[in-house]
């Protein structure tokens, strides 16, 4: 675990992963509905598991109307609160009407503009409203705010974006029908290993999917990013060809991954040595190949990007063929990352891991006394989306805790979503610096591995004492 100085602004790749997450934000919390979707249209298209004429009924509304309203509250609300919200969502309408096409990059954008405009507003009013005038004043103002905004969306922005829409189908569509689509995964691996896998699904690949699914009852756009053997080969080279300490956290790290889906939990093994980035790269240029080939896709975002998630949201007769192609990820990464790892441990007894354990001791060391000056009562545990592989470590954290007769709240969330009054926040080595330039003072520290880390025993005797 290590702490950086603060940061006087945010690099390229800190804003880039803060833009990721607020688009990655919008989606992630509507993931349920967009399954439910994908569920219903696995099931009772035409070509679905049990063809229904009445059921499928349901597909087209779900689509064009519920998650683009819920995409563009939540955009909305994301900005500008639950005023934000609702006049998000009111533009929004205005783009689906004003659209022959699902709106789900329509509501990206117009929902936060809905939730931008009335924030601006209500500072702009603030104090100046005559007493008993507030409701009156809230109401109107949103009323008229709201239908301007679906005016103005269904007039102009709706059939802007179905253009621009229409223009990158058809260049996705030239991509992969020139045999490039696998070619993507030169950006995509090393995109995820920067934090940037949740923006690059939810933001950039789930709108496109979704389009496509409308067409065709299935897209290959949900199993570019989502796919698990890339990762999977490297922490099962890292299993049979490491020593010491990190040979032994990779059958955890291995469950979680593969069948948990928190694909963050690997990025650390492939950050110890960066040229491992080579095998991710081959093992997603691989998967995405076979994918192509045998007209692989599925009918719903898999999310998180577990196999029994991406087996649920397989059309009928496509399990194979998805299995397959992560089976072949997984093997291609695997043998790649094999060469490495092998010369690594010939030449070193996990060298990385220690050197990394030294620098967290005395960075441990040489900031103990103002974590022993704090009454800590609450520890924020953040990732990039507050979903995963927080999650896991609160609840690891929690448990030590615990065994130490320490009552210590833990509590997982965004490093967009971290609280004001934050003391003490635990977060992958790669976000530390926003967390640091965005809570200034507050006690930052990162971390490497979230299921045998050190660390947790470090902050608990630290804390005790």
């Amino acid at each position: 675990m290590t702490s950086t100085s603060t940061s006087s602004g945010m690099s390229l790749k800190a804003r880039i992963q803060k833009f990721g997450r607020f688009l990655s934000g919008m989606v992630m919390p509507n993931i349920g509905a967009l399954l439910a979707w994908g569920f219903i249209t696995t099931l009772f298209i035409p070509t679905g598991w049990l063809p229904n004429e009445n059921l499928v009924k349901l597909v087209g509304p779900m689509l064009t109307y519920l998650i683009p309203m819920l995409i563009g509250y939540t955009g909305g609300k994301m900005v500008g609160g639950q005023r934000g919200g609702v006049a998000g969502a009111v533009a929004t309408i205005g783009v689906i009407i004003g659209s022959p096409i699902p709106m789900i990059l329509g509501a990206m954008m117009v929902g936060p503009l809905g939730g931008f405009l009335i924030k601006k507003f209500d500072n702009l009013i603030e104090g100046k409203i005559p007493t008993g005038f507030e409701m009156l004043v809230d109401t109107f103002s949103l009323g008229i705010l709201g239908m301007v905004l679906a005016l103005i969306s269904f007039l102009v922005i709706g059939p802007v974006v179905s253009a621009g829409v229409a223009i990158a189908q058809n260049g996705v569509q030239a991509f992969v029908d020139a045999g490039l689509l696998p070619l993507a995964s030169l950006l995509i691996e090393p995109g995820k290993i920067l934090f940037l896998n949740n923006a690059i699904n939810h933001g950039i690949f789930t709108p496109l999917g979704a389009a496509q699914v409308a067409e065709t009852g299935k897209s290959i756009f949900f199993l570019l990013e989502t796919n698990p053997g890339p990762g999977l080969g490297v922490l099962l080279a890292y299993f049979f060809f490491s020593k010491g300490s990190v040979k032994d956290s990779t059958p955890g790290a291995i469950i979680v991954h593969f069948f948990g889906g928190i694909h963050e939990i690997y990025f650390p093994y492939v950050m110890m040595h960066p040229i491992l980035v080579l095998a991710v790269i081959g093992g997603g240029v691989s998967g995405v190949a076979t994918n192509v080939l045998l007209g692989n896709g599925l009918s719903s975002a898999a999310s998180p990007g577990s196999i029994l998630a991406i087996m649920a949201v397989c059309p009928k007769g496509g399990h194979f063929g998805v299995l397959l192609s992560v089976i072949v990820a997984c093997a291609v990464s695997f043998l790649i990352s094999m060469f490495f790892v092998k010369r690594i441990a010939a030449q070193s007894s996990d060298a990385a891991s220690l050197d990394s354990a030294k620098d967290f001791v005395k960075d441990m060391k040489n900031q103990s006394k103002g974590i022993e000056s704090l009454s800590v009562k609450k520890i924020i545990f953040a990732c990039d989306a507050g979903m995963g592989s927080s999650a896991m470590g609160a609840s690891r954290l929690k448990k030590k805790l615990k065994a130490a007769g320490l009552d210590i709240d833990v509590i997982h969330c965004s490093v967009d979503d971290i609280p004001a009054d934050a003391q003490l926040v635990i977060c992958q080595k790669n976000l530390v610096e926003r967390v640091k330039s965005s809570h200034v003072g507050v006690q930052v520290f990162g971390i490497d591995n979230f299921i045998n880390a050190p660390e947790y025993d470090e902050v608990v005797k630290l804390l005790t004492n």
